[in-house]
């Protein structure tokens, strides 16, 4: 059975803050719980106005607040931004307070521009050997078996469930390696899915923590009660796209009737490709869509992105995704 779960940008809206960002990012996560969703994610941007969950470890303390069973996590720490230790402290502070609750997806992108990256006083290292190195020392610090000579506090025996996170297949050969699970972010980048999903089913390698592979991907929703509704409101995330793609991000802006068709042929395209990994439209409409790619993709989980400028309808938006996972026979545990 296929488990649905949430990934969450803590999107600031034009005309918001970021006090609301982060309120909503509780009400959505216990609004999530309430439906049925497995987990909640959150990711870490830097300077983007647009995002509120730079400090991922702080939002997700906020979040187990206002929830009580949900998994909670990172999707994900973009680990060349830190030291292994430090995260090593942060997740196991997490996992000390919501034990059996706490995911860590590992990425290694910067998750900003290089000037951000060298802000944070770490940079993306040359070596490629430098990110699967970070991992592991990780995984030693929660192991608590002597190889770093540091005992990590909290950290040491935290259990915090481990992801590789990816866009290409350099993840998923990761992932294979060490044995992890591995979530791949088709919700924005979908061009390798299909081959990263075949490279990390064919070389997985059994770990202490995993004994077959285990896959996740991301794949937008935008439900609503009309497929014109829900059109109207994927407008929002489509003109922020739009705006990053062009070097201008902000803030998520109010939708626009007719945005996509008002950037012509080649923009369409090139918008309907890069969110090809989208349900946009009423119940009926997203569980057709929602069937066609667990049809496709076989992945044992989905992680539903709906970056949406209303709260009341991003949280509408994910009770119809998942009405219709239940209905595809998907679970949520």
């Amino acid at each position: 059975m296929t488990r649905y779960s949430l990934l969450d940008l803590v999107p600031v809206v034009e005309g918001g803050t970021v006090a609301q960002a982060l309120a909503n990012a509780a009400d959505l996560a216990a609004h999530a719980e309430a439906v049925g969703f497995h987990r909640y994610w959150t990711a870490e941007h830097h300077g983007m106005a647009g995002i509120a969950s730079a400090a991922t470890a702080v939002v997700l303390a906020h979040v187990g607040q206002a929830t009580k069973t949900i998994r909670i996590g990172a999707g994900g720490i973009m680990l060349p931004n830190h030291a292994p230790l430090t995260i090593a402290e942060q997740f196991g502070t997490l996992d000390a307070l919501f034990p059996g609750r706490i995911d860590l997806g590992l990425g290694r992108a910067p998750g900003s521009d290089q000037r951000v990256a060298r802000a944070l006083r770490r940079t993306l290292d040359s070596d490629p050997n430098a990110f699967p190195r970070d991992v592991m020392e990780l995984q030693s610090y929660f192991a608590n078996d002597g190889q770093t000579g540091i005992v990590a506090t909290p950290g040491a025996g935290a259990t915090p469930q481990m992801w590789i996170l990816g866009s290409s297949l350099y993840g998923a050969q990761l992932a294979a390696a060490l044995g992890l699970p591995y979530a791949f972010a088709s919700h924005f980048a979908p061009d390798a899915l299909d081959d990263a999903l075949a490279i990390y089913r064919r070389d997985f390698r059994p770990s202490a923590m995993l004994d077959k592979p285990y896959a996740m991907a991301g794949f937008n929703v935008f439900a609503a009660d009309t497929d014109a509704e829900a059109e109207l409101l994927a407008s929002s995330q489509q003109q922020a796209f739009v705006a990053l793609r062009t070097g201008n991000p902000g803030k998520l802006p109010p939708p626009v009737p007719g945005y996509r068709e008002s950037l012509g042929m080649q923009g369409s395209t090139i918008l309907d490709h890069v969110l090809s990994c989208s349900a946009i439209g009423s119940p009926a409409s997203v569980e057709r869509q929602l069937a066609a790619f667990v049809e496709r993709t076989k992945v044992d989980e989905v992680m539903i992105v709906s970056s949406i400028f209303d709260h009341a309808a991003r949280k509408r938006s994910i009770g119809i995704a998942a009405h219709a996972m239940d209905a595809l026979g998907m679970v949520a545990a």
